[in-house]
């Protein structure tokens, strides 16, 4: 961490410079507030989804409702986190495994600012959507408790092998979910 205008700032974990409204696949976790289990349980290593849950789940296939050129390929609503694969399919922008943006010494702050902040359909640009419509569902309906954990983690998908695994990883995530980093116990 890093010291900002006398508070500590946690450091992004993004890709410097990486587009992250190229065309491509990522694999998205989004976690809970401290790990609270709001969207259910494990039972049997199956999902038993609760009512927040469901709204997550919702809101997660209507994804590709909301941004053109994107789809949602495997996922999966855990206890007290969100697994999927997003993928950005732009017809006209190829995918890019490269930095995009050097800034120099010439350019104007504020150009320098549009530059680097999410883009519309960006990964961060659908991630705080779909949070934002998750969490305004709850304030609607009563329930002024459920928070989402600050940021995401996300992971570039570079190849086949990799999507392969990760698809694995997530349809067996239930059936493993004692031996998840996310796991916390509900006794």
């Amino acid at each position: 961490m890093t010291l900002y205008k006398n508070k500590y700032r946690i450091e992004s974990i993004r890709l410097p410079n990486y587009d992250y409204s190229a065309n491509g696949y990522y694999f998205v976790t989004i976690c809970t507030h401290k790990k609270h289990c709001y969207f259910g349980k494990i039972v049997n290593a199956q999902m038993q989804l609760s009512q927040v849950g469901k709204i997550a789940q919702k809101h997660g296939q209507d994804i590709p409702n909301h941004f053109n050129d994107v789809d949602i390929d495997e996922y999966i609503i855990m206890p007290n986190h969100v697994h999927g694969i997003i993928v950005i399919n732009k017809p006209d922008k190829p995918r890019r495994d490269v930095a995009c943006y050097v800034s120099t010494d010439n350019d104007d702050i504020n150009q320098t600012m549009s530059k680097l902040s999410p883009k519309p359909g960006s990964l961060g640009a659908i991630i705080r959507s779909y949070k934002s419509s998750v969490t305004r569902w709850c304030r609607q309906n009563d329930d002024d408790i459920f928070r989402w954990q600050p940021r995401f983690y996300e992971n570039i998908i570079r190849d086949e092998i990799a999507l392969n695994n990760i698809r694995k990883y997530i349809i067996n995530n239930p059936a493993k979910w004692i031996e998840d980093q996310n796991y916390v116990s509900l006794e």
